[in-house]
């Protein structure tokens, strides 16, 4: 059975930011978000040109080598960004996106700590693992997992995208079922809200695109201190379309030109 993606994106800029650093994009063929690494310059830059370059332009479903080549292209962007501009050095972003694949496969790739969840048949996982300082230190027993939400260096990361060639990107080949639901979120809902929460909200309502206003939702109330993005899909029977891709957050916000309004 051919399947595509019924999905949605909520993006808030929060109440504590002066900008929205979180870029999301989402369409029937992929969904994605990246969030501009704090502390660097041009974190929305970063992820808004990253989200850009790599679902914008002829949408198409690709395997895991084509998700790969379209991720290096979208990082030679962020290179590009710093030669015009040296004032721009450092700047970088996180990314996690989920692509169906020409073979009916579905590819995930992730570096960063913006999250990938799957919620298959009332069981649901994490499908990512942080590329946190704080994630390294739980894997070696120094931090409880229970911990690791309040510890105070949660939001140093130890991945990104910024331009370089030694960048790395986790890339997995899946096998994607009829009904699976995927979240993919910002630190700003996952840093607040814990997993069970997450569950909760993503078992308990259908449509998408509630299910991403109310996570979005709970992570404010929660006190989320951070730019708040939240991506829900659903794989539902169809063929997917070549539709372009819609864009929130800082995508949206800096190039909104490149928007497709009525898509």
């Amino acid at each position: 059975m051919t399947l595509s993606l019924r999905s949605a994106v909520v993006s808030d800029i929060g109440p504590f930011r002066s900008t929205n650093q979180d870029a999301a994009f989402f369409a029937d063929w992929a969904v994605g978000v990246a969030d501009g690494v704090g502390g660097g310059p041009a974190g929305d830059l970063a992820s808004a040109a990253l989200v850009h370059r790599l679902a914008a332009g002829s949408p198409r479903a690709v395997d895991a080598s084509g998700l790969i080549d379209r991720i290096r292209w979208a990082n030679w962007d962020l290179r590009a960004h710093v030669r015009r501009d040296p004032a721009l050095a450092g700047m970088a972003t996180t990314l996690t996106t989920i692509w169906l694949s020409p073979a009916g496969g579905l590819v995930l790739a992730h570096t960063g700590d913006s999250r990938a969840y799957l919620l298959r048949d009332g069981r649901f996982q994490r499908q990512t693992r942080d590329d946190s300082l704080v994630q390294a230190l739980v894997d070696q027993g120094v931090v409880r997992a229970e911990d690791a939400m309040t510890h105070p260096q949660r939001n140093v990361i130890t991945a990104s995208l910024r331009g370089g060639p030694a960048d790395v990107v986790h890339v997995a080949d899946l096998t994607p079922l009829q009904g699976d639901r995927w979240v993919i979120c910002s630190d700003g809902v996952s840093d607040y809200l814990p997993d069970d929460a997450i569950a909760e909200i993503a078992a308990g309502t259908t449509d998408p695109d509630a299910t991403a206003q109310a996570l979005v939702a709970l992570a404010l109330q929660a006190g989320s201190r951070d730019n708040v993005t939240a991506v829900v899909a659903d794989l539902v029977p169809g063929i997917p379309t070549r539709k372009p891709a819609r864009f929130a957050g800082s995508a949206a916000d800096l190039f909104a030109e490149a928007v497709d309004i009525a898509g």
